[in-house]
């Protein structure tokens, strides 16, 4: 008897590819028989790593070592090594097309996902705009395996695995834990249309500290402009902290994220890596919106913070410029509904 191998090509920003992990972890717990390869950029691996005994990763760099057809031709021929059965192309890009194209050549068992475009544009169109939910991200990837006769039922109640702290340095330090509440802030995304207005954000930040002294207040984001910001933040308000000063790795900040009481955070990969743990998320909307399925998963509706505007959504991934011209749907969220939801999840 052949064993069934199955696998998964997705790639693309973090966000997305840690939304395959709760439904990858499904697949694996349902169809124990099956062995699972998760291929996608190596950055994310410790994400895959320890998700359950029939699932391994694969790193590969798309930019580098397969660049160009040439490149891709080289990564067929180290796939078809491994004797895959059935091929789950969770992208649906040029390159990842390429390769099922070859996959499919060589009568694989082959499926891919359906990102639903034209109801994609019919929410975020400017005019006729049908504003309801879409298929998640999540029941996408599923619909997948489906296809590939491996139907998959949602683990909703899924949480990665405890994950320790590196020992040593200040965060580990037991004063730095001890209280509360612990408050992971997320406030950087990779489009404007996304971002929380950096001055409201610290009027955020200073309620908070302001209501609630004990609080301690742990900042996420790594580039070099964001943590200037978490710099400055930090020394004007003490019981804060940045944490790529003191942790590396996704591995080192879930193990934070799952000591925390909650985080706020935008439509980013930082909601995403919160919601594996299961985290609560006060999530900030702007120019996005949680019906293009796109929500953390297992978070609960009601602690999205957005707004009601005739424009919104205007963009899938918040990369559009604003028609407005001016942002309204980020800039007009007062602070107070922030923390009045934060306080709900602390104290609720």
């Amino acid at each position: 008897m052949k064993t069934e191998h199955i696998l998964i090509i997705r790639f693309s920003a973090l966000g997305d590819v840690t939304m395959t992990v709760p439904v990858v972890a499904s697949l694996a717990r349902q169809y124990p028989h099956v062995h699972i390869t998760m291929l996608s950029k190596d950055f994310v691996r410790p994400l895959f790593e320890g998700l359950a005994p029939n699932v391994s990763f694969m790193g590969a760099d798309l930019k580098t070592e397969y660049h160009g057809v040439k490149g891709l031709n080289a990564l067929y021929r180290r796939l078809t090594a491994k004797n895959f059965t059935a091929i789950a192309d969770l992208h649906d890009v040029l390159r990842s097309k390429y390769l099922r194209l070859r996959f499919d050549l060589g009568r694989y068992k082959v499926a891919h996902i359906n990102k639903h475009r034209q109801s994609r544009c019919q929410l975020v169109s400017a005019r006729n705009k049908i504003l309801r939910q879409l298929p998640t991200a999540f029941e996408n990837y599923a619909e997948v395996f489906a296809k590939l006769g491996y139907p998959v039922q949602l683990d909703m109640g899924f949480k990665m695995r405890e994950l320790p702290l590196p020992s040593g340095g200040e965060i580990a330090a037991d004063n730095m834990l001890e209280g509360g509440p612990l408050i992971g802030i997320a406030p950087f995304a990779a489009h404007e249309g996304k971002v929380y207005p950096l001055n409201l954000m610290e009027k955020v930040i200073a309620q908070l500290a302001e209501r609630h002294p004990s609080a301690r207040m742990f900042f996420f984001g790594g580039g070099q402009e964001e943590l200037a910001v978490f710099q400055q933040w930090a020394k004007q308000y003490p019981r804060c902290m940045v944490v790529g000063d003191h942790l590396h790795g996704f591995d080192q900040e879930l193990a934070l994220m799952q000591r925390l009481n909650v985080m706020i955070s935008m439509d980013s990969g930082n909601m995403h890596l919160a919601s594996l743990v299961g985290l609560p998320v006060v999530s900030i909307w702007g120019a996005t919106h949680p019906y293009a399925g796109f929500y953390g998963f297992g978070q609960r509706p009601e602690n999205a913070v957005q707004l009601d505007l005739p424009c919104r959504p205007c963009s899938i991934y918040g990369n559009k410029k604003c028609m407005r011209g001016d942002l309204a749907c980020l800039k007009n969220i007062s602070p107070e509904q922030i923390i009045n939801k934060v306080e709900a999840v602390m104290f609720g």
